[in-house]
């Protein structure tokens, strides 16, 4: 399954992503205007007009005797997209160790179980008030969607060049730290001398006795 969609988020093969992020983004956008089940049974209706069609095709050719009985379909029909009984369990087990650990995780920041990061959480929350205020789930869906199957190949086609840049931000960075750090140490005041014990003049004084007691 991560390999199926590897392939897919890196464009191994064009034709079969192609339809699938066109899909994606269509079936997406047109939620915008209709409701899902509307989208799913137009969507469902338009691929069964092509399909249908050529199949009374290929049987009309067979009745003619033209066609030994060929189904035009039946690479699709013959492939097995279902899981093994293993296969099943460890996705069930995946699924609910994630969802066991996103409960507990909430349950932490909601009953502040660490100060700092229920504050982030806050902050986050905030954030997405403002986020929700100015677009709605769907389009950031929609955005999510785009983002997985054009960052990825974008970052293999620039792999180099973003590299290289990264390098320059963080010499850049680097560079600017040490001088602010430089001027800092420049624009401090110096410390105060530190006034001169009484523990020095006695020790001082003590040879001194000793001269005039010889």
């Amino acid at each position: 399954m991560a390999s199926k969609l590897m392939d897919l988020v890196y464009w191994r093969d064009v034709r079969k992503t192609g339809v699938v992020f066109t899909g994606l983004v269509i079936g997406l956008a047109s939620v915008f205007q209709l409701s899902v089940i509307t989208v799913f049974s137009h969507i469902c209706l338009a691929a069964m007009c092509v399909t249908f069609p050529l199949r009374l095709y290929y049987k009309l050719l067979e009745l003619l005797r033209w066609n030994p009985g060929l189904h035009p379909y039946q690479s699709y029909l013959d492939y097995d997209s279902s899981l093994t009984d293993r296969e099943t369990v460890m996705l069930v087990e995946e699924v609910v160790l994630l969802i066991t650990f996103a409960i507990a995780e909430l349950k932490r920041l909601m009953f502040i179980g660490s100060i700092t990061d229920s504050i982030k959480f806050v902050v986050l929350l905030y954030l997405l008030t403002y986020v929700g205020a100015l677009t709605t789930g769907l389009t950031l869906v929609i955005t999510a969607v785009i983002a997985l199957f054009s960052i990825p190949l974008l970052y293999k086609k620039q792999q180099v060049r973003l590299r290289r840049m990264t390098r320059t931000a963080k010499a850049f960075v680097k560079k600017t730290k040490t001088l602010c750090l430089s001027l800092y140490h420049s624009v401090r005041p110096a410390p105060l001398p530190e006034p001169a014990s009484k523990a020095a003049p006695a020790a001082a004084a003590a040879p001194r006795l000793k001269a005039k007691a010889k």
